[in-house]
């Protein structure tokens, strides 16, 4: 069994996760994480612009919403995701169509309970704005609320929730529509931090991409997730089938299923065994010096459940209590420590260990391009982290 230290592991992300070595464009670096993490729009971009060595967000909302070869969509662990086409159906087949029929159960539930209609009902209020979108072309959640009147149906806030009053169902069929694969997120309502977006018919979005078009597929459950895993460990590995399971959401026995068609190899690690692929066991040899600030909740510190060998003694500084990562700061394939953007929308950061003093210099021109990069948009992560929200004042 071969052993892969602590060093090789840093080595991996680094050259793997296009942090070492940048790449061409944003579908590129979607692809070296699997898909980027997208629950906050403004992090799809900074990730990306971390992978393609600061290029604009213009690149990426080409890629999103002109050439639309990224897409936005719910997927494993109920998180939304930016993919590249070719990893729709997979994403699709492996998560999203499992996940929809638990957020179907949910919401019917809710409705019921609020004194609204059945699962046949919810299903026709969905029916006739699918219906409405695809008259209108496009259109925001409340123009579509104004077309079905339905969807203003109104339900009280969870108990316990720090919010209150009432909301309607908008969002909910909206998102039921889009695990179908019926709808899709077009561009955002306002500017790229924005996270209220213009909804399209997907056959209408996709018009152009013709029958041949990846994220066509249908694909049968079983054989998805052999692929996702595949695509993780390509990525990711060496890692655990806890780590597995924990960056699926699925349960134990699927991941046991889907590794015994793949049938990785067994290394050691330095917290015990794990896996590779069978192609991938040949030592990897360390890049060039490098460091990168990542956005909150990024694919990369999210992608393993057991993070000592890259996270260290920094948790409590870095992650929120629900395990959400804030914005981190990498050197060689450790992160240490994390940054932020004071209200003028500097971006100013924190070394939790001494790096040297070459390596400090390279972190503080980063974060001062980072600045200019910005050009005076202020980004607050939607899950605050403790330095975090001490360095941003």
């Amino acid at each position: 069994m071969r052993y892969i230290d602590d060093a090789e592991r840093r080595a991996r992300l680094g050259a793997r996760h296009a942090l070492a070595r940048p790449v061409a464009d944003p579908v590129a670096a979607a692809r070296a994480v699997v898909a980027l993490h997208a629950t906050d729009p403004a992090g799809v971009y900074v990730a990306a612009a971390a992978r393609t060595g600061l290029g604009p967000t213009a690149h990426t909302a080409r890629a999103l919403y002109d050439d639309r070869v990224l897409l936005r969509m719910l997927g494993i662990r109920r998180t939304m995701f930016i993919a590249p086409l070719d990893l729709v159906p997979v994403m699709q087949a492996a998560a999203t169509e499992a996940v929809a029929v638990v957020q179907r159960t949910r919401y019917e539930k809710l409705i019921a309970e609020a004194g609204g209609g059945d699962g046949a009902w919810l299903r026709q209020v969905e029916e006739a704005t699918l219906a409405a979108l695809r008259a209108r072309g496009s259109a925001t959640a409340a123009q579509l609320s104004t077309d079905v009147p339905e969807l203003r149906f109104a339900f009280p806030a969870p108990p316990g929730k720090k919010y209150g009053g009432q909301s309607s169902i908008t969002t909910w069929v909206l998102l039921l529509l889009s695990t179908r694969g019926l709808i899709v997120r077009g561009r955002p309502a306002g500017t790229w931090v924005s996270s209220q977006y213009v909804w399209w018919p997907a056959e209408t979005w996709f018009a152009d991409h013709g029958p041949e078009s990846p994220h066509r597929a249908v694909l049968d459950t079983a054989d998805a997730q052999v692929e996702l895993v595949r695509r993780y460990l390509a990525a990711f590995g060496p890692a655990t089938a806890t780590d597995i399971a924990w960056w699926t959401g699925w349960a134990g026995r699927t991941v046991k299923a889907a590794l015994a068609r793949l049938q990785p190899v067994e290394v050691e690690v330095a917290t015990g065994p794990a896996l590779v692929l069978a192609q991938d066991v040949d030592p990897v040899p360390p890049p060039e010096p490098w460091v990168a600030l990542l956005p909150a909740l990024d694919a990369t510190p999210m992608g393993w459940s057991q993070r000592d060998f890259y996270l260290g003694g920094h948790k409590a500084a870095l992650f929120d209590t629900m395990g959400n990562v804030g914005p981190t700061v990498w050197a060689d394939g450790r992160i240490v420590g994390g940054w932020a953007q004071r209200p003028d929308g500097a971006v100013v950061f924190s070394l939790l260990e001494d790096v040297g003093a070459e390596t400090a210099a390279r972190i503080a021109d980063r974060a001062e391009a980072l600045t200019g990069w910005m050009d005076g948009v202020r980004i607050v992560p939607r899950f605050r982290t403790p330095l975090e929200k001490e360095l941003a004042g």
